[in-house]
């Protein structure tokens, strides 16, 4: 069910505690943490606690909680200081597009110049 936590997901292992991550913020209903394989200087993962396997199906299911993603991605910018230089928030969606983990989650670039259109 939508919302639940899946036992094979990844991102749910990292909320419920199960698989370390290097937490950089957390909320009642969002944690962010740094990617395992950053992509830039600043990379960091927002992903709401309940499971979403996409940010459509996030936003249509609860647009409560998709706005937190995105304004703990605001937060997250700005604490790692990359507000004046600029900042991507990022989400990808299918595995054409380079999902990789199906829960909904935001990749927050920055850090370096970054070229549009990316890819």
């Amino acid at each position: 069910m939508a919302g639940e936590p899946q036992a094979d997901c990844l991102f749910c292992k990292i909320v419920a505690g199960d698989v370390p991550a290097t937490v950089v913020r957390e909320t009642e209903t969002v944690v962010a943490f740094r990617d395992i394989t950053p992509q830039a200087p600043t990379h960091v993962l927002v992903i709401p606690k309940a499971h979403y396997p996409d940010a459509a199906s996030l936003a249509t299911a609860e647009p409560g909680l998709a706005a937190d993603v995105l304004r703990v991605a605001g937060e997250v910018a700005e604490q790692e200081k990359t507000i004046d230089s600029g900042y991507r928030i990022v989400f990808n969606t299918g595995s054409g597009a380079g999902q990789t983990v199906f829960h909904a989650h935001a990749h927050v670039l920055g850090g370096r110049g970054l070229a549009w259109p990316p890819g």
